[in-house]
């Protein structure tokens, strides 16, 4: 469908509204959420890379793609607080996401009208909201998701090799990133919804299009297989069992919690859309006519990896389902402009809006200005703010820490050795010459001799977050403790090391 010529100053207005509130969204109080464990892994991953040419793969040894990290790994260079650069990463995702969504509807409806009222979704909505301001893969994966659907429809209407290129590299940029890259390649079958099948030729334009969808796939491969110039190729295979049941799981009982998955997916879904924007998206199944194919193509986009998740799915988060947001958003936008073409005049065209976008205004307003009140459903409520994962108490320690460090030598000990601790405090005080940090795991009965020494020369703490209380037997004196989010039993504790005490031991 041909596109309407339309003023450059009618153009350009919408465009400078929407990157204006996109800033402001996605940079106000973009720090102010504590940091919590994932993101101080993967800011730690990309700092050690930054530094080290040889730990560019460093978070293969997890089992991760390292695009997320190579990226920060950049950003790290120029900006001085980690947790800022890390965010930096997602909220310039966010902005790919958000000129993306455009094209796509724009691409699908014929409607710029329909292209910005997307963008302006995905500017509002709370689920890449919430995201595009954390240091976690899923905002790049949605950017990646949304850059290949538009491609493989502009390959669908119109084969060509270089659409057939592009597509390649945005694949492959997405499978660098999170082994969910690889949805959109097996999803390019639904893109056949917008292939012209009235044209004559249309068997030899289809052939045309398959092959190029196959180079697609081979240059993807291509990409992916930088990976394994490292040794630790083999752990992402590993790892996406932890999340993902096997092939020989699924098929003995390929139905075993996907009636449950799909009841928690759902929940999750609608907890961060809203149901009202739910709903709208739903409508052009009942009422709309127009369009059918592109909309069956964005509602297939949706399920079908939504329902896959669901099937093969052992360990779940809200997040991984945030890519799938996005046909919904497009299809909202289609909706509501149906909406301003009918209504848009009328009392019952704003009251139809109200309640459409109240309910993501409402989330969306405290994500921005008060995230740690947030209405975000409870599994994100509790890694990210409430349970021993979320950082509450961090900024704290690490101001306390900073302080202690100018007077002279400390030694910061933690429990635990990976996530959280000790990295959240690496990241700022492990180049400081003053500062020795180690983390500890299992605690053990007896104080490590170690830690024991140096508490008799210079003053030694222990950070306590997970288990809640020290071993019985440890000399510790309580300096300070912070609550985490709405839990009032789970805290961050701060402990000095008593060095006579420790001594005496």
């Amino acid at each position: 469908m041909a596109l309407k010529r339309v003023k450059w100053s009618v153009f350009l207005l919408p465009i400078v509204i929407l990157a204006s509130l996109f800033l402001f969204t996605r940079l106000y109080n973009l720090t102010k959420l504590p940091i919590f464990t994932d993101e101080a892994i993967y800011i730690r991953w990309s700092q050690i890379g930054s530094r080290d040419a040889n730990w560019r793969f460093i978070s293969l040894t997890d089992g991760k793609q390292p695009m997320y990290t190579w990226i920060a790994m950049v950003l790290l260079k120029f900006i001085t607080d980690p947790l800022l650069a890390g965010r930096l990463v997602s909220v310039l995702a966010g902005a790919g996401s958000m000129v993306a969504i455009y094209f796509v509807a724009t691409e699908l409806f014929g409607s710029r009208r329909v292209g910005f009222l997307a963008s302006a979704l995905y500017l509002l909505s709370p689920f890449p909201l919430m995201y595009d301001r954390m240091a976690l893969y899923d905002s790049l994966v949605t950017t990646f998701s949304l850059w290949s659907l538009y491609i493989a429809v502009r390959l669908a209407k119109t084969p060509r090799l270089d659409f057939s290129l592009l597509l390649g590299m945005v694949l492959g940029a997405g499978m660098l990133n999170k082994t969910s890259g690889f949805i959109s390649l097996f999803l390019l079958p639904l893109t056949l919804f917008v292939f012209d099948w009235k044209e004559k030729q249309w068997r030899k334009r289809l052939m045309r299009w398959l092959s190029l969808v196959i180079l697609a796939a081979v240059v993807s491969q291509v990409i992916y297989a930088v990976l394994r110039l490292s040794p630790f190729f083999h752990m992402i295979a590993l790892k996406d069992t932890v999340f993902v049941w096997t092939i020989g799981e699924i098929i003995s009982d390929p139905f075993r919690y996907a009636v449950g998955n799909l009841r928690g997916l759902f929940d999750w879904f609608i907890g961060y859309l809203s149901l009202p924007m739910f709903v709208v998206a739903m409508t052009p199944l009942l009422f709309v006519r127009k369009q059918t194919r592109e909309k069956f193509l964005l509602y297939g986009w949706w399920l079908v990896p939504f329902v896959g998740l669901a099937v093969i799915g052992k360990v779940l988060f809200p997040r991984f389902i945030l890519f799938m947001a996005m046909p919904i958003l497009i299809l909202a936008a289609s909706s509501i402009h149906e909406i301003l073409e009918r209504y848009g005049k009328k009392v019952i065209g704003a009251v139809l809006l109200s309640l459409i976008f109240f309910p993501s205004l409402w989330t969306s307003f405290f994500i921005v200005t008060n995230p740690m009140d947030a209405p975000i459903p409870d599994p994100d409520r509790q890694q990210y703010m409430d349970d021993w994962p979320s950082g509450g108490g961090v900024p704290q320690i690490n101001a306390f820490f900073g302080q202690e460090l100018m007077k002279g030598n400390v030694s910061i000990y933690t429990e635990g050795t990976f996530g959280l601790m000790p990295y959240a405090i690496e990241l700022y005080y492990v180049d400081n010459p003053n500062a020795k940090i180690k983390g500890i795991w299992p605690l053990p009965v007896e104080m490590p001799e170690d830690m024991r020494q140096d508490a008799a020369t210079h003053p030694t703490y222990f950070v306590l977050y997970e288990t809640q209380e020290p071993p019985p037997g440890w000399p510790l004196t309580l300096i300070a403790q912070y609550q985490k989010g709405r839990r009032k039993d789970r805290k961050l504790r701060l402990y000095k090391v008593m060095p006579a005490l420790a001594l005496a031991r």
